[in-house]
């Protein structure tokens, strides 16, 4: 990474961990996603599982408040770009779909507004409950137990049914993916569930192996490179035969 990109995301992380002190969650969340997003495009993965920890806590402090309030609120109706928002928690039912949580949850972070958004859909034939979240590059889906009260779900239903779903998040992950893809499809799936701690703890692992790989890789380019130089030389320093002619 070039010296001046290293110290501006080093100035972003600083003003990041400055904002988490602070309790200012959704300015730390806004400064570690630009600083993630600028380390992701200079490949520097090391700096992206350092990142990803700090990005976690912000988005774990807003997710507790929001679930702090101890409510949920049951959303079956069309959700407007506009939409105004209050802190808390929101289950959104048919007929909406996952597109009405997204928006619900884009408007909280815009607003600055603790809020946790989960999308049920139709119960199944087998009275499951699929759950859904959907982000820019890629939709999550499972299907759940339903609460023991439909038309009043209790938050640790609600909470488990956040852990599950991004658990299925990650058991949907391809394990033979290269390291800079692993890395790109864990972003995917943040976009869609940045709530869920080991989704950020996976984020991290896979880039700390990214990194080793890339560090492996330039190793065997050096070496190999160094070794083609060696033979060049040790070929200039040969004497040459000469013929001898008759």
């Amino acid at each position: 990474m070039a010296a001046g990109k290293d110290k501006k995301t080093d100035d972003l992380m600083d003003q990041a961990s400055k904002a988490l002190v602070r309790t200012k969650y959704f300015e730390a969340e806004r400064l570690c996603e630009k600083a993630m997003a600028m380390a992701r495009q200079d490949h520097d993965f090391e700096l992206m599982a350092r990142i990803a920890l700090p990005l976690q806590e912000a988005r774990r402090q807003r997710f507790q408040l929001a679930i702090d309030v101890g409510k949920i609120k049951l959303i079956d109706k069309p959700v407007a770009e506009d939409v105004k928002v209050d802190r808390g928690c929101y289950l959104v039912q048919p007929p909406q779909v996952g597109a009405d949580g997204r928006r619900l949850r884009v408007a909280g972070l815009q607003q600055e507004k603790p809020v946790a958004v989960l999308c049920r859909e139709p119960t199944t034939a087998l009275k499951q409950i699929p759950i859904v979240a959907i982000g820019t590059g890629t939709t999550i889906r499972t299907r759940i137990e339903p609460p023991k009260n439909p038309s009043k779900p209790d938050m640790a239903w609600f909470v488990a049914a956040f852990e599950q779903l991004g658990d299925a998040a990650l058991e949907s992950l391809d394990p033979s993916l290269p390291g800079p893809r692993k890395v790109d499809a864990l972003l995917d799936r943040l976009d869609a569930l940045p709530e869920h701690e080991k989704l950020h703890q996976a984020l991290a692992e896979a880039c700390r192996a990214a990194a080793k790989d890339a560090t492996l890789h330039e190793e065997a380019v050096a070496g190999r490179l160094a070794a083609k130089i060696a033979a060049k030389e040790a070929s200039a320093k040969s004497p040459r035969k000469t013929g001898v002619g008759t």
